[in-house]
């Protein structure tokens, strides 16, 4: 079950990416798609640190169009940020963990395999309400200048 529903998340990202893969490389015919540039494995080596624990791209807004893909791992009982809003809209999806989801000044609780979304301006956050480390994925697209 837990690699199927990955399956279907990276499905969804990598049908994003191909279906603008033509686009991109159109605009900027320097930009290759190599098997080397299109796969990222996990690395503690490669892990930013934060406050409340660590972050690993595994696609960065330079990557495609403002794309991104990022593992989010927080302390017990912590949270990376207050609830914010901000112009893109984003999706989590719940590895490991116990994750409190924030939406519009209403909260759900839930657990592996269950996704949240917000939308663009809503005011959102997730914090972690377990006693073991939340993972979880963030899907976004930036805004690119």
């Amino acid at each position: 079950m837990k690699s199927f529903i990955l399956s279907l998340i990276l499905t969804f990202v990598l049908c994003s990416t191909l279906s603008a893969q033509e686009k991109t490389t159109a605009e900027n015919p320097e930009k290759k798609f190599t098997i080397e540039n299109c796969v990222s494995e996990f690395s503690m080596d490669k892990t930013i640190e934060t406050k409340v624990g660590y972050q690993f791209w595994f696609a960065d807004k330079e990557f495609l169009d403002g794309r991104t893909l990022k593992m989010s791992v927080v302390a017990p009982h912590k949270a990376t940020h207050p609830p914010h809003k901000h112009v893109e809209d984003e999706f989590f999806f719940v590895l490991e963990g116990s994750a409190e989801f924030y939406l519009d000044g209403k909260t759900k609780t839930a657990g592996p395999y269950t996704s949240f979304y917000c939308p663009s301006w809503s005011e959102h956050g997730i914090r972690n309400v377990g006693d073991t480390e939340l993972k979880y994925l963030v899907i976004k697209k930036y805004q690119l200048k």
